[in-house]
């Protein structure tokens, strides 16, 4: 492989080489801590780089290799985690200025579970405070690399920009209203959100106890596949953590292939596809849905259930959620509070009991409402977001009924716990990425993998990279 192309490769292929031994996890994680040196002044992905603990990692794995200790897939790749994720020795801010100096004692459940795969952990990639809209007005935001005039997506936007931009080979994400999947579609990367439970939010900082997923965010689906199978199942330490087995993700997306679509029915509901939504998007949504179905997929034309009651209440339950989450140090410390958190915690406390369980039955009937859904079809298709990536003065404008816009396709299924995964379709006229989300039942993240795998084998817009 040209020097020029490792940034950009694929996780599974640089897997290849190093356990092939054509390329060393020393050489991978040195060229990545150069490229992240050279560009971190221009893109502001990372809040912490751990060089030194990184190459220690890369030199152990080399060694491990060596010998014949291949742990697979991961061992020797360099990954970068969101700082929501605790990690034992390294500073983990939450994106937050009252935990500007918090150093964790131990790894959280999913770090520790990279590192037993071998992972090579670069650093401590930027969130937004908190992990809701806004980043802290201290910190300087990550630039989408594609068009720093446009939104680099929240909250996971250093992991967005970092795996776009070749600083890594796939991040975490986390993702309560969209998290994963925003950063995903303005950064044209893939974004897989597991079911809720699915993956252990055990040492990690929390926005919604019950909204809250994590997930791996990278250039393809069959690296999701690795990353997904190094961190799911069951962990005693988060009792929300479900039972079922961990599938050999990569294996069935390697055995599918491009027939990973074949005999799938994708559900289809044009109407709630199309209305108020972008022709930009409405065009590449059906034009990703007609390759689908060209892999032999069947297109099967559904209602998706009315979402907007769900939609409207994320906010105020949400916001109810993190104000619990906050409550030893809020108000106590308002003053080291960001605006926007501050804002989101206050809607929070002026919520009241009545209001929350109408929100609470309303959650529980939408859940059963999309759970019948599936008995139609196995996936459905829906966009990400109205409208091209938006651009930062557009946002600026801080109009209430945007935020409600750009949840619209993302909020309802953290609601439901549903599994779901954005897929690069395409770009807007002016070179802005855009994507499109498959949405499946509950631990149906085989099926999601298969299914994207499939369509990256018949497009190459996962392929496109930002000129940097």
């Amino acid at each position: 492989m040209d020097s020029s192309q490792l940034p950009y490769a694929n996780l599974v292929d640089i897997a290849g080489l190093i356990r092939t031994k054509q390329i060393s996890p020393v050489e991978v994680t040195a060229a990545m801590l150069e490229r992240i040196e050279a560009l971190q002044p221009r893109l502001h992905a990372y809040v912490t780089v751990t060089a030194d603990q990184a190459m220690a990692q890369a030199k152990a794995a080399e060694a491990e290799i060596m010998s014949g200790r291949y742990r697979g897939p991961l061992h020797g790749v360099p990954i970068g985690l969101k700082d929501l994720c605790f990690t034992k020795g390294v500073k983990t801010t939450g994106g937050m200025a009252i935990y500007a100096d918090y150093v964790p004692d131990e790894d959280g459940t999913v770090p520790a579970r990279l590192t037993a795969a071998g992972a090579v952990t670069l650093g401590k990639l930027k969130m937004t405070e908190g992990a809701y809209a806004e980043h802290h007005p201290t910190v300087q935001a990550p630039l989408n690399p594609w068009n720093p005039a446009h939104w680099a997506g929240s909250s996971s936007s250093g992991s967005g920009v970092a795996t776009a931009a070749g600083l890594c080979y796939g991040s975490i994400g986390s993702d309560t209203g969209g998290s994963i999947r925003f950063p995903s579609l303005m950064n044209n990367v893939t974004g897989l959100k597991p079911t809720w439970g699915r993956v252990s939010r055990h040492g990690s900082f929390v926005l919604s106890d019950t909204l809250d997923h994590l997930g791996p965010m990278t250039r393809c689906a069959a690296d999701a596949a690795v990353m997904l199978h190094a961190i799911a199942g069951e962990d005693d330490r988060d009792p929300t953590t479900l039972l079922a087995p961990v599938p050999d993700y990569l294996g069935a997306v390697q055995a599918a292939g491009v027939f990973g679509a074949r005999g799938l029915r994708i559900g289809i509901d044009r109407d709630y596809n199309t209305k108020d939504v972008d022709p930009r998007v409405v065009e590449l949504t059906e034009a990703a849905a007609a390759v689908l179905a060209s892999l032999g997929a069947e297109l099967v034309e559904v209602e998706f259930p009315d979402s907007q009651s769900v939609l409207e209440s994320w906010v105020a339950f949400c916001a109810y959620e993190t104000a619990h989450v906050h409550r030893e140090t809020y108000p106590s410390r308002r003053d080291e509070y960001g605006p926007t958190l501050a804002g989101f915690i206050d809607i929070g406390l002026a919520q009241g009991p009545l209001d929350l369980a109408a929100m609470a039955i309303e959650r529980d009937r939408f859940k059963g409402r999309l759970a019948r859904l599936f008995r139609k079809v196995d996936l459905v298709l829906i966009p990400g977001l109205f409208l091209p990536g938006p651009s930062l003065e557009r946002l600026a404008l801080g109009d209430p009924s945007e935020l409600t816009r750009l949840l619209k396709y993302t909020a309802p299924l953290d609601v439901s716990g549903s599994p779901t995964i954005t897929l690069p379709c395409g770009f807007s006229d002016i070179g802005v990425p855009v994507g499109f989300q498959l949405v499946g039942p509950h631990l149906s993240e085989q099926t999601l993998l298969c299914a994207g795998h499939a369509f990256q084998q018949a497009t190459d817009w996962h392929t496109r990279h930002p000129e940097l």
